[in-house]
């Protein structure tokens, strides 16, 4: 029997998103906005037809389940929300191209499978309008930090809490998705890199090894404001001095990780006129890698770095940590089927780490066997409305979805017995 899987109908889907919820400045399907209402709706118009379950749990997060002859399920899941002036293929594609999977296996095992088959859209993956990251997924993981989220506030002034109430969540009882996870056996994600790896080797598609780590911190410098005139270049107690030498030895500590990235990403001093030396310098540091050990070697190797630097200059200096995430590496043995559906879509592979977050990581940490597949990124751009990947790249990243998902089913049908 001919497969039904029709990667150019996911094509289509996208493009008709795109033109339902983007403007010329790109992807507008910020959260718990109205725009990400109409994105859902629309998406549920998609599962017309399909012999599913449709809800959406406590956390706002949308299942599409597709009942198997046992209850352990394989979860594909991605986000269709977008930060503002987004990309048009960032969090969506996954997910409709696990809705064309969900479309196969149910033609193809006359709506039962072997196992049950779930989709699942987390719901503010992008933390754009509150900045909190993976809101679903760790509410769904249990990793969600409530008395944390209960303070976030959008530009506007509007309390995350008061945001979620306005399309029928209630805070209070987010963390009641975790109820989702009972029989979840495996999770999938697909998504466009976002990055220049699989660009640089000149390859469609490649298998993720896991999320990095990330510590994340603002350091700041304290000197002595002065005349910038009238003080000699040795009796100075510059703040920036010593901020600036971290930007240089930051490339060093990343160099010698073996993989890790460091960022500064900002920089603000005080008093900040042309006529004064620097009293204050906060820079925010931003560290990621996929192995915690090396991540903590980073982190220290930076602190120990920025008390020399600070007692080199006569400045002293403070560290605020602003985000912690623990490394989520994937399951190896789906880590082989990914690697396996990728040589068998495109001939070659290739095993990559993904530096960005995704709610794979939290499945990950909570215990779920989780793994990821990355589509090549034109230009390694995302999070921009010039995002783009290849038509042929698109095609073979749904069927090398399908392919995984249908490896890991029979796998998790293999082990139905030993839960």
């Amino acid at each position: 029997m001919p497969s039904v899987l029709n990667p150019q109908r996911t094509i289509r889907e996208l493009e008709e998103l795109r033109a339902l919820t983007g403007d010329a400045d790109g992807a507008q399907r910020v959260a718990f906005t109205p725009t990400w209402l109409t994105a859902r709706r629309w998406f549920r118009e998609r599962l017309a037809g399909l012999p599913v379950e449709i809800h959406e749990d406590a956390a706002g997060n949308l299942w599409t389940t597709l009942p198997g002859a046992t209850d352990r399920a394989v979860v594909i899941g991605s986000h269709i929300d977008s930060v503002p002036n987004g990309g048009w293929l960032d969090g969506c594609l996954g997910l409709l191209a696990g809705v064309e999977v969900l479309r196969r296996m149910a033609a193809e095992h006359d709506g039962r499978p072997p196992v049950t088959v779930r989709v699942v859209d987390w719901a503010d993956e992008e933390g754009a309008r509150f900045g909190k990251s993976l809101f679903g997924s760790a509410a769904c993981s249990g990793n969600l930090d409530l008395d944390e989220a209960r303070r976030l506030v959008d530009k506007q002034g509007i309390r995350l809490p008061d945001a979620l109430c306005a399309v029928g969540i209630d805070f209070e009882r987010v963390k009641e998705s975790g109820r989702e996870r009972a029989t979840a056996a495996a999770y999938l994600e697909l998504h466009i890199e976002q990055g220049p790896v699989l660009l640089d080797l000149g390859l469609p598609l490649g298998a993720v090894l896991g999320t990095f780590g990330v510590e994340r911190h603002a350091v700041t410098f304290h000197g002595q404001a002065a005349h910038s005139g009238s003080t000699p270049m040795n009796r100075r107690r510059d703040a920036f001095l010593a901020a600036a030498m971290m930007a240089q030895e930051i490339y060093a500590i990343a160099a010698r990780s073996d993989g890790g990235v460091c960022t500064i990403g900002s920089c603000t001093t005080k008093p900040g006129i042309v006529t004064s030396v620097v009293e204050e310098c906060r820079i925010t540091l931003d560290q990621r890698h996929l192995d915690a050990g090396a991540l903590a070697r980073m982190h220290a190797e930076a602190r120990e770095a920025a008390a020399r630097f600070a007692a080199e200059g006569g400045v002293d200096v403070a560290w605020e940590r602003l985000w912690h995430i623990k490394p989520a590496p994937f399951h190896p043995r789906l880590i082989a089927f990914a690697d396996e559906a990728v040589r068998e879509t495109c001939g070659t592979s290739h095993r990559l780490p993904s530096g960005p977050l995704h709610d794979a990581a939290e499945m990950a940490m909570a215990g779920v066997p989780t793994a990821m597949l990355f589509v090549q990124s034109l230009g390694g751009i995302s999070h921009n409305k010039i995002e783009d990947t290849r038509r042929d790249h698109l095609e073979m990243a749904v069927a090398a979805l399908d392919r995984l998902a249908e490896k890991t089913m029979r796998w998790v049908a293999s082990h139905s017995g030993s839960r």
